[in-house]
């Protein structure tokens, strides 16, 4: 096996009779050794019926589905999970990724030594206010946090080396961060090829405007992960550190100078009628609270991940 397709999908029953005799072309004139994994994502319409068929006319096909829609995260997971070929390529099921577009990424993969390319659809075919224009500033600000120089993260076909899938873990909605996770497990040869993108042939996008929204959401957690995920001690730790030292010191300046007014017999004021003693002691406590919040966050990566993970109802052989 030297080649795996994958392809998560949600109620594409229109597509996926089409998009596999297109894959079967590509892959037969090629002469490649390969399997499809299709990972049907909690449809309610007939697609897993199909998957079902064509896994029974050809032996290449392979099937997944959920007990229920998990996402599109998820269903990379899994695919990613079973897949075998040395070079693993996803796309999406609504033929707006063209599988005419593989043999150009095997070769950046085989040839260039590429970890991990990504497709980028420069020239797009939808609605320009709708999606265009908050993809570039998703894409910009993705570059800007990342440092992974890509013009398109949102796209869905991509061609990795087997093993850059085998040691990342790709959950939530982070799928569409897959390089950058790439790069933050050490995979550091990350290219672009620039592909065709088509109008969507069948149905409506199943992505609506929120997913910006959620996606610079994972943007700024994916930069915190890289950056304190292994050590939040570090960032807790120091914050709560700087805080009650800061509550700490001026509470002490609030009652040494109490005390100096004392001795000296000045005039002076109940500690607990300045305000700024109150300040003080809030300080203190929210310092206490975030180096507290360091130690659990060390703690919890000590433990094992119980993070809920997709069901899956059947699978074909």
């Amino acid at each position: 096996m030297n080649l795996s397709i994958i392809i998560p999908l949600l109620n594409e029953e229109e597509s996926l009779q089409e998009l596999h005799n297109w894959i079967v072309s590509v892959m037969k004139s090629n002469n490649y050794s390969y399997e499809v994994i299709f990972i049907d994502d909690g449809s309610t319409d007939s697609s897993w019926s199909i998957i079902e068929r064509l896994s029974v006319e050809n032996s290449s096909i392979k099937g997944i589905r959920f007990l229920r829609n998990y996402g599109k995260s998820q269903a990379l997971h899994a695919g990613f999970a079973k897949a075998q070929g040395d070079v693993v390529i996803t796309m999406d099921a609504d033929l707006q990724d063209s599988p005419e577009e593989i043999p150009g990424l095997i070769d950046m993969i085989t040839n260039q030594e590429f970890d991990l390319v990504s497709g980028w659809k420069k020239k797009r075919y939808d609605a320009v206010f709708a999606k265009n224009l908050p993809s570039k500033l998703f894409n910009w600000a993705a570059r800007k946090t990342s440092g992974v120089q890509l013009n398109d993260f949102n796209c869905g076909l991509k061609a990795y080396k087997n093993v850059v899938i085998k040691n990342i873990e790709v959950s939530g909605e982070m799928h569409r961060y897959i390089p950058v996770l790439a790069k933050n497990a050490g995979f550091s040869k990350i290219g672009e090829k620039v592909v065709l993108h088509q109008a969507r042939k069948y149905g409506e996008t199943k992505f609506g405007m929120e997913r910006f929204i959620n996606g610079f959401l994972d943007l700024i957690t994916i930069w915190f992960l890289s950056r304190f995920g292994k050590r939040p001690m570090h960032l807790f730790g120091a914050l709560g550190s700087v805080m009650f030292m800061i509550g700490f010191v001026s509470a002490g300046f609030i009652g040494f100078m109490k005390l100096y007014k004392l001795y000296h017999n000045m005039p002076y004021d109940l500690v607990t009628n300045n305000p700024w003693f109150y300040i003080s002691l809030t300080t203190m406590i929210i310092g206490t609270q975030l180096f507290l919040a360091g130690f659990l966050g060390e703690i919890i990566l000590r433990t094992k991940n119980n993070e809920e993970r997709y069901k899956v109802s059947k699978e074909t052989n």
